[in-house]
């Protein structure tokens, strides 16, 4: 049952990532305006790097050998985002009311969640800690 749980909110993660790639790659005026108060004139390379980052993330939360990087990098990008919201977006981006903060904490824990379940995986240390 659990897994079946943790399985729904990985799923549930990753169309939340996948989503958010249109509007990445296509240079939708709200994804430039986000990206330019964290990057500048350099928004594009962020725009699209982290689109690419999160399209591999989601690919590979759905490999069997590699759920845990694909884990460990998601929550490395939604640290990101959340340190973003946190210094230069504020909350409430764009009268957002908080969505696009929230998106990116409930992310980060269902990737947590994910790499704990999947913590005995890991190359080299996962028989240690598992």
């Amino acid at each position: 049952m659990k897994k079946h749980i943790l399985t729904a909110l990985k799923i549930v993660a990753v169309i939340i990532m996948l989503q958010t790639l249109f509007y990445k790659f296509s240079a939708a005026e709200e994804s430039v305006a986000l990206f330019t108060k964290l990057a500048g004139e350099n928004e594009a390379y962020l725009r699209i790097g982290t689109g690419v980052l999160e399209l591999i993330a989601s690919i590979l939360l759905f490999i069997p050998k590699t759920i845990w990087f694909g884990a460990l990098m998601t929550i490395g990008l939604m640290s990101g985002a959340i340190l973003g919201h946190f210094t230069k977006l504020g909350i409430n981006h764009n009268n957002d009311g908080g969505l696009l903060f929230g998106a990116a904490v409930f992310i980060f824990l269902v990737s947590l969640s994910i790499l704990y379940g999947e913590r005995r995986n890991i190359p080299i240390i996962g028989k240690k800690i598992g």
